[in-house]
């Protein structure tokens, strides 16, 4: 049986606009296996939230076809969706709520019962070490101390697979450090992640396979040592500059 657990296969959107039909992803393909990290590299536009939207379920596909788990997204939403955990650049939690409220709100939308949902808060609190946080209100929470609870959300119901968007967005240096530490804990037990990142070193650190996403197109693709060898360069930010500015394939 294959290990792979996230395949996309010429994955496209296309959006109407005043000026025509703009594609924000066209033909994007790769796969992430069990167990691994993969890494969507772009800047500001390159289309990185709408695959990440796509793979979520969240957006239809134009054309291509994507699988999480064995599932396809655009037949199966509703089994890819019991198997993943979405993290968004929005974090919609509620200031009022406090962290385990947050979960237990967020548990009962997974179906899951009273009973699941409080003893996965109590391993969630105590591996993610956020047990100090647990009855706090959300609104009194630092910014790096909400995205820690978001990351706690989107693995409550125990999902294989997590899709991360841009998940040091408007961090400090500490909170985000924080932020990488969890999500390295996520691979060690196992989990399959997805992540999007206009950051170098993020990628670096964390990604065992890295797409060189730019302007709705994957311009390379592989380990960061393999993307060096390939454009002859030393760090990624060389590999990812001479990967966009080399002309497309026809």
């Amino acid at each position: 049986m294959s290990d792979v657990m996230v395949q996309a296969d010429g994955l496209a959107k296309a959006f109407r606009t005043r000026r025509g039909t703009v594609y924000a992803v066209n033909g994007l393909s790769f796969a992430c296996h069990a167990g691994e990290i993969y890494g969507l590299l772009g800047p500001n536009g390159a289309g990185k939230t709408t695959t990440l939207r796509m793979l979520a379920t969240i957006l239809t596909p134009t054309a291509g076809t994507a699988r999480i788990a064995g599932y396809d997204v655009g037949t199966q939403a509703g089994k890819v969706r019991e198997r993943i955990g979405f993290l968004a650049t929005e974090t919609g939690l509620y200031d009022r709520f406090t962290a385990r409220e947050t979960l237990r709100f967020f548990g009962r939308i997974n179906k899951m019962s009273a009973e699941e949902i409080d003893a996965r808060c109590r391993e969630i609190f105590d591996m993610l070490s956020m047990s100090a946080l647990a009855d706090r209100r959300v609104g009194t929470f630092s910014t790096g101390e909400k995205q820690k609870l978001s990351l706690a959300r989107s693995i409550l119901h125990d999902p294989p697979v997590l899709i991360l968007d841009e998940p040091t967005f408007g961090l400090d240096v500490m909170a985000a450090r924080t932020v990488v530490e969890t999500i390295r804990l996520f691979r060690e037990q196992g989990r399959t992640i997805v992540l999007s990142t206009h950051i170098m070193r993020i990628a670096e650190k964390l990604c065992d396979q890295v797409g060189i996403l730019f302007e709705g197109t994957l311009r390379a693709q592989g380990s960061v040592a393999s993307l060096n060898v390939t454009f002859n360069t030393d760090d990624l930010e060389e590999a990812f500059y001479t990967a966009v500015e080399a002309p497309k394939a026809s």
